[in-house]
């Protein structure tokens, strides 16, 4: 079985990431796989010669498995890809702290988005093409 492709991205614990138990609060693991995922579709995108089209967030799914605390960094975030629709795409991140533990995994549906009429796009070929290099497998049971 081959291997899906994942893209890496590394973050820095901040010091005001952490709420008053010491803990990093929820939302910043939010914040965090936002910042990898932009990384993540902007070095693809123009990898593969496709100019980054607007994009949003339509869904996200977060489960929190473990705590993050400033001692935890850096921590790693794994992006990958679990669908790609007409107009739309699944996006899953797995975030690791730096002992490989995985601390939250968390999935976005994202819309492509036509800004001037405010409504979806299709993806263009370049963006698909740029998407399916990290489509996981489907995986039963």
């Amino acid at each position: 079985m081959v291997e899906p492709k994942v893209f890496t991205y590394q973050i820095q614990v901040r010091w005001g990431d952490s709420d008053r138990l010491g803990h990093v609060n929820n939302t910043r693991f939010v914040e965090y796989m936002q910042e990898a995922r932009v990384h993540f579709l902007s070095s693809e995108l123009e990898s593969a010669g496709a100019r980054a089209g607007a994009t949003v967030v339509r869904k996200m799914d977060v489960e929190f498995l473990r705590p993050v605390t400033d001692a935890s960094g850096p921590l790693t975030i794994d992006v990958s890809v679990l669908h790609v629709g007409n107009s739309s795409y699944t996006i899953r991140h797995v975030v690791t702290n730096r002992d490989g533990v995985r601390c939250a995994t968390g999935d976005a549906l994202m819309v492509a988005f036509d800004v001037k009429a405010e409504r979806s796009r299709p993806l263009s070929a370049a963006e698909r093409d740029a998407l399916e290099r990290y489509l996981a497998p489907v995986t039963t049971g």
